[in-house]
């Protein structure tokens, strides 16, 4: 614990984070629920076309998987990653729960991935225009809502692969490519303690508002930068199970800029974790006012700490402190089929 860590006035922490120029720059992953693995993984890897770029367990309930889904690299901002429990009961997306996450795909992309969900003859809403961005929504095998997001506005981070196009991606199939996360939808109670949290604490930016929707934009503008928050207050408390959102995780560039957000939370009286190490990031976890679990994860060291870039995913890594039990481990996992996606 960082318990004993001398606490500094929250006064003197603001003048501290605006010299540093501290602010969130943008989401790090996603991590949701879901049920069969095997179903979970082919739909990731061959509807929406993502890399496994990490199998390994939850370390917190290690027989269990945990699967990774982003870009060519596991870039942070393009990561959606799934806790498969085989016999989990459906969750209920309702208030303190994330009601939709939505993936950035071209413009010139659009109409590809419309006409190729249809010709597969999956369900989907839309398309529609929200903020000046055409979307579609479908629903993974558990009932996550997916979007896709045409957004003319989204930038992408040019230092990461963005996907199928990418020159080394020859091992993926030729979908219309997806360049990572756009943003996530929050449905809350009441919304104004967690609007303040994202603009007076993250640093975020009202961006506007749009039929009981109210965005958010990370300071800078960068991909992976937006918020959107429902105000519901007539709709059920959500429940977490097989197609619910755990956790949403923004990004920190190091582990000292993470220690300075942890500082800076417990000041604003929340009940933060110590920092528990991720081994591919280190985290920490609170609850936000409105009652979704929130993460701030470093972006080092990365994915390609124990596979090299062109192996990832491709074989169940586990962390050093469960090396011992990868027997017992293994056996207890269920069984995966390669996925052989469509063309």
């Amino acid at each position: 614990m960082l318990a004993n860590r001398a606490r500094i006035p929250e006064a003197d922490m603001a003048d501290t984070l605006a010299l540093r120029g501290l602010h969130i720059r943008g989401l790090h992953h996603v991590t949701a629920i879901a049920g069969g693995a095997q179903a979970n993984l082919s739909f990731y890897t061959g509807a929406l076309g993502l890399r496994l770029v990490k199998r390994t367990v939850n370390f917190d309930a290690p027989d269990t998987y945990h699967f990774y889904f982003g870009d060519e690299t596991g870039s942070p901002g393009s990561l959606l990653t799934f806790f498969p429990f085989e016999n989990a009961a459906p969750g209920r997306i309702g208030t303190g729960m994330v009601a939709s996450t939505a993936f950035s795909v071209p413009q010139s992309a659009f109409e590809s991935w419309v006409a190729r969900l249809a010709d597969e003859g999956r369900d989907f809403d839309g398309p529609a225009t929200r903020f000046g961005a055409q979307t579609l929504a479908l629903t993974d095998p558990d009932g996550l809502r997916i979007e896709l997001v045409s957004d003319p506005t989204a930038p992408t981070d040019p230092a990461a692969p963005t996907g199928p196009t990418a020159p080394a991606a020859t091992h993926l199939p030729t979908h219309p490519p997806i360049q990572g996360l756009h943003s996530v939808t929050l449905c809350v109670e009441a919304s104004e303690r967690t609007a303040r949290l994202l603009t007076e604490t993250f640093g975020y930016e009202f961006a506007g508002a749009e039929e009981g929707r109210h965005r958010f934009r990370a300071r800078g503008g960068g991909p992976a930068g937006l918020i959107d928050l429902l105000c519901q207050p007539d709709r059920m408390e959500g429940r977490m199970g097989a197609g619910s959102v755990h956790h949403v995780a923004f990004r920190a560039r190091d582990e000292a800029e993470q220690r300075a957000w942890r500082d800076r939370i417990l000041a604003l009286g929340f009940d933060v974790t110590p920092v528990l190490d991720r081994q591919y990031f280190r985290s920490i976890y609170f609850r936000e006012p409105g009652g979704v679990l929130f993460e701030i994860a470093t972006d080092p060291p990365g994915f390609a700490i124990d596979e090299p870039p062109g192996s990832l995913g491709t074989a169940l890594k586990l962390p050093p402190w469960l090396e011992a039990r990868r027997a017992a481990i293994e056996r207890r996992l269920p069984p995966l089929r390669p996925t052989a996606p469509p063309p």
